[in-house]
């Protein structure tokens, strides 16, 4: 599903509300959440240069230095701004930035360490060519992926005219990565699939596809592998436009997806710590769900808030209008090593919320 797919059919629901948050509204820190998962909510988190200024924030990853790196589409055509992915110490400083060549398609963000390197893998949604990235941590390049080379994406006869062929598309979203060594990457704004890779970054399975039935998709934007039972791993998919988790095995075979609007509004993607999995909603708030994805608390809750940030998506442009302690669009957090989270918003100036655990 594409930016204007969202707005065309996204739909607002209220969904439980699980908020807890100071009475004092208006505080420039105010604490949401609820129990042992309360946050000191500091908005527009880091400190950027005089000539960058956020295009539209996208995802976020730590390095094993606490190191934060962010991306950003870039829609400008700008002197400033052309690298997609910033990179920020701990505090907030400004560190370096990188990926000019995929300018204007930057998306997804992870990283992970192999043997003594970390690397970077990236996933860059409208960008022609380099559509799945791997990096070390300056941006260097490792390896880059176009189309993937398999029947699914096969160019085939078109249904409303068998004289004409047209060719699947492929706009990957999001990637997560299995405990072999390889990952998956979402094709999210594409043709719905999963991809499974292997630690040479050789195609293993396709799995998945465009649909509403179980194990169908219908914009799979984000994926994760949820080991929380180490027996039984599973990726987790945010099946975003279908407003459910699925849950796959390793090898792509279907096992569960939750009621559509209930458990989830809008998610844009999964990350998990220790027995916590956290899924940011685009749907105006941050979920975080124990064992067998039993809600604890939805950051930043609120029906009517929700309500005024849905209205046709004005509010993602009038930064004037947000509200301490609420968010607007999530569209990925991570936790770092302390359990605080990092929330980046798809708001047309960008923001990055950092929250501080407090309890």
């Amino acid at each position: 599903m594409n930016r204007r797919s969202f707005l065309q059919t996204a739909a607002a629901s209220a969904g439980p509300i699980l908020l807890g948050t100071t009475a004092r509204g208006q505080d420039r820190a105010p604490v949401i959440g609820t129990g042992e998962h309360r946050y000191e909510c500091h908005h527009n988190w880091g400190q950027l240069p005089p000539d960058y200024s956020w295009q539209t924030t996208h995802n976020v990853a730590l390095d094993s230095q606490g190191h934060v790196y962010i991306t950003h589409q870039g829609l400008k055509d700008t002197k400033s701004n052309m690298d997609t992915v910033l990179v920020f110490d701990p505090a907030g400083r400004f560190v370096r930035s990188f990926g000019r060549d995929w300018h204007g398609g930057g998306h997804g963000i992870e990283i992970r360490r192999e043997g003594s390197e970390e690397f970077i893998y990236l996933a860059n949604t409208w960008t022609p060519t380099m559509k799945v990235v791997k990096t070390d941590l300056r941006g260097n390049v490792v390896w880059q992926k176009g189309r993937p080379e398999c029947p699914e994406y096969a160019p085939r006869p078109d249904p409303k005219d068998p004289n004409r062929m047209v060719t699947p598309p492929y706009n990957p979203t999001n990637i997560s990565f299995l405990p072999d060594g390889g990952f998956t990457v979402g094709d999210g704004y594409g043709s719905n699939y999963l991809l499974n890779y292997d630690r040479d970054a050789r195609l293993v399975r396709v799995f998945s596809g465009t649909g509403t039935d179980k194990g169908k998709c219908r914009t799979p934007h984000g994926n994760w592998l949820d080991a929380r039972d180490a027996a039984n791993p599973r990726i987790v998919v945010c099946d975003r436009a279908n407003a459910r988790l699925q849950t796959f095995t390793l090898a792509g075979e279907s096992v569960d997806a939750t009621e559509p609007n209930r458990v989830v509004l809008f998610p844009a993607h999964a990350k998990t710590r220790g027995n916590v999995l956290l899924v940011p909603d685009l749907h105006a708030r941050v979920s975080l769900f124990g064992p067998g994805l039993t809600p604890i608390v939805h950051l930043g809750d609120d029906a009517e808030w929700r309500r005024k940030v849905l209205d046709g998506f004005k509010v993602r442009q009038q930064p004037r209008e947000w509200l301490p302690g609420k968010f607007v669009h999530p569209h990925d957090a991570a936790f770092d090593r302390e359990g605080n989270i990092f929330v980046v918003e798809w708001v047309s100036t960008g923001r990055v919320t950092f929250l501080k655990k407090v309890s």
